[in-house]
């Protein structure tokens, strides 16, 4: 079982009833046991960290109350900074040496500080890039133009005049919402802890409170900008493939990185041929008498015109296939096949000799 998911007073192996000094010393016996600069162990720090949750939550009245009442529940919705905030567990390490890191580092930020949210990076953002199938055959470069919001660089992102973070709530201490605790007395002497959580009527649930709003985006943090990139588009690309532009995307939150740009490719509609992955497919029509007697034609393919020998006794919807005349084939070798579907023409009006000759042919079967 994972520390974090045992009881707290049977991580620290002291009874629920147990005063202040009782806790404290079997957190200073089980901490000096499991800290990390003392203990080899690949799990010591999990060990440590867990125990110094325990302690920080028995240690404290309220939060123990808290915890009593309503087990993990309790006490979910605090922070580490919130937990650790006003306790000093550095005290019991400071005469062995434990109490801090290299650079003097606490133990509340070398154990604790990584589970603090890091700051928001922006979105990534989609495009769709059509290109024609001369360019996917060849590869090369493609500007593409497009809009997205960037950070506004008169408020740095932060939407205020003054360019500065708006000040946090005093009330909520920028939480934006407040926990609102009440004990219920019950009939045979106990209590329930209940608690609700409401919007601060200060900032209305914002965090921070108002400040006089950037005249450039009009307290946003943000502007559209039209950009214009040259994208490098690989030989043979395929269908719906996706390139990545790093930290073009959506600006994120002031002071943290925007997203990526992600460029979806895909094909041109050409009126000659359609694309299945690396081979190329058309059309092709044949009046009856080249489709039974065998013909030449002259096909279009990407680079050039390229005469074609239809063999004789060629049937309707029969496929000729001119070999590694598609488009090239992405990260290997060779390319893909232009094929030709046979479509016959069958005579919709005839002229009398054509019947003539029609109605002997049918004649001399």
């Amino acid at each position: 079982m994972l520390d974090s998911e045992r009881d707290y007073y049977e991580l620290l192996g002291v009874p629920r009833d147990a005063d202040a000094k009782t806790i404290k010393d079997a957190y200073h016996r089980l901490a000096m046991k499991w800290h990390p600069d003392r203990n080899p162990a690949a799990d010591a720090e999990q060990h440590f960290k867990g125990i110094a949750t325990a302690y920080a939550v028995l240690s404290d009245p309220k939060k123990r109350a808290r915890y009593d009442a309503r087990g993990f529940e309790g006490v979910a919705h605090f922070s580490p900074e919130d937990l650790f905030g006003g306790l000093d567990l550095g005290s019991v390490f400071g005469d062995l040496g434990f109490g801090f890191g290299p650079g003097g580092q606490s133990i509340f930020e070398r154990f604790f500080s990584h589970d603090r949210a890091p700051p928001v990076r922006g979105r990534n953002l989609r495009v769709h890039l059509q290109l024609p199938l001369e360019l996917i055959a060849t590869g090369g470069t493609e500007t593409l133009r497009f809009a997205r919001p960037v950070e506004c660089s008169k408020c740095h992102g932060y939407g205020t005049k003054s360019g500065s973070p708006p000040p946090s709530c005093p009330e909520c201490h920028g939480a934006g919402h407040r926990v609102v605790t009440a004990d219920t007395k019950q009939n045979k002497g106990g209590s329930v802890v209940i608690q609700r959580m409401e919007a601060c009527t200060k900032c209305l649930g914002k965090g921070v409170l108002s400040d006089k709003p950037c005249r450039r985006c009009s307290g946003s943090g943000q502007i559209d900008e039209q950009e214009t990139l040259k994208v490098t588009i690989p030989q043979g690309i395929e269908e719906g493939m996706v390139l990545r532009v790093p930290q073009h995307g959506l600006p994120g939150a002031a002071g943290a990185a925007p997203g990526d740009l992600h460029v979806v490719v895909s094909s041109l509609p050409d009126a000659r041929f359609q694309r299945r992955g690396a081979d190329l497919w058309r059309a092709q029509q044949l009046d009856v008498a080249d489709a039974v007697l065998g013909t030449k034609v002259q096909v279009a393919t990407l680079d050039s015109d390229v005469e074609v020998t239809i063999p004789p006794g060629t049937q309707p919807d029969e496929v000729v296939r001119m070999r590694g005349k598609g488009l090239p084939r992405f990260h290997a070798p060779g390319n893909g096949d232009l094929n030709l579907r046979i479509q016959v023409h069958i005579p919709e009006k005839l002229s009398t000799e054509q019947r003539r000759l029609y109605e002997q042919l049918r004649g001399g079967k």
